[in-house]
């Protein structure tokens, strides 16, 4: 800046022009250094489901649904929907998603576990204040060059009828595929496609992506850090809080960021929660 003022308008432009460039270039090695994993630059097999509560949760989930799709848009990352299950009166009650997109798995990652929301309930004729559970699993989408044994012996395939808005003949025929692997208890569903076939593909797709994990979170353990993580991706604990009564303000329990606009981070602006995670992981991976 001292070079540009005591050059003439021009110098002062091009100046700032450099400095702009090394800033530009310094985020994005801190970037990939934060972003290292061997799996951080794979899509992303994200699934929301939502906790006990009835339609509170469901709504909430249905919400969660909507934050990260908006997030995913503003990445212009593409979403494929490979099943959704409606919730009884509102909201859903899950749904899986294939996120395409440079990074999209390491920067979800993050959003692994038990979102809270605490609100006055539209579905209370008191107004009285909920509190609803919801909890968003995010792994990897595995390709081929990373082996996944899978024995037929460790497996139940299911058929059945899918369902869901705006049916065509997905709607009419048996063609949902649901999967489940006995010696983990994974349980996978995709309906998204029109033949039972690609559905099956699809589901294998994600149970080895969750496999995949599994595995990872194995080694965790052997290295002492699964407790830890167990801590932030189970059904027991919450990473994040989101309050809209009696206050505004959405908490990181992880990293303690926070922010006071919880209509804008529900609108899709995770960044600054994600980049916070990041920086939080890699001082505890030190």
């Amino acid at each position: 800046m001292d070079f540009a003022k005591e050059g003439d308008e021009s110098s002062g432009q091009e100046s700032l022009q450099v400095f702009k460039k090394l800033q530009k270039e310094l985020e994005l090695m801190e970037r990939q250094v934060l972003l290292s994993e061997e799996v951080d630059p794979n899509n992303a097999i994200l699934s929301i489901n939502s906790g006990a509560g009835g339609t509170e949760s469901c709504d909430w989930a249905d919400m969660l649904l909507r934050m990260i799709v908006r997030w995913c848009e503003s990445k212009k990352f593409k979403v494929l929907q490979m099943d959704l299950q409606q919730g009884d009166v509102a909201g859903i009650k899950s749904a899986t998603l294939l996120i395409q997109g440079n990074y999209a798995y390491g920067l979800l990652k993050g959003e692994s576990g038990v979102h809270r929301l605490v609100r006055v309930s539209p579905f209370d004729s008191g107004g009285r204040r909920h509190t609803s559970f919801a909890s968003i699993f995010v792994s990897p989408e595995i390709d081929d060059t990373i082996e996944i044994d899978i024995k037929d012996k460790d497996i139940r395939i299911d058929v059945f009828r899918a369902g869901g808005a705006g049916g065509q003949s997905v709607n009419t025929t048996d063609s949902a595929v649901r999967i489940t692997h006995m010696p983990s208890g994974i349980v996978v569903n995709c309906q998204n496609e029109r033949s039972q076939l690609q559905n099956k593909a699809q589901a294998f797709k994600v149970l080895r992506s969750r496999l995949y994990d599994l595995e990872m979170e194995k080694k965790k353990l052997e290295s002492d850090k699964l407790e830890a993580s167990k801590g932030e991706i189970g059904w027991g604990s919450q990473i994040r809080s989101y309050v809209l009564h009696p206050y505004k303000l959405v908490k990181d329990h992880r990293t303690n960021f926070e922010s006071g606009n919880p209509d804008k981070v529900l609108d899709g602006d995770l960044d600054p929660f994600m980049d916070a995670f990041l920086r939080w992981k890699a001082t505890k991976d030190v």
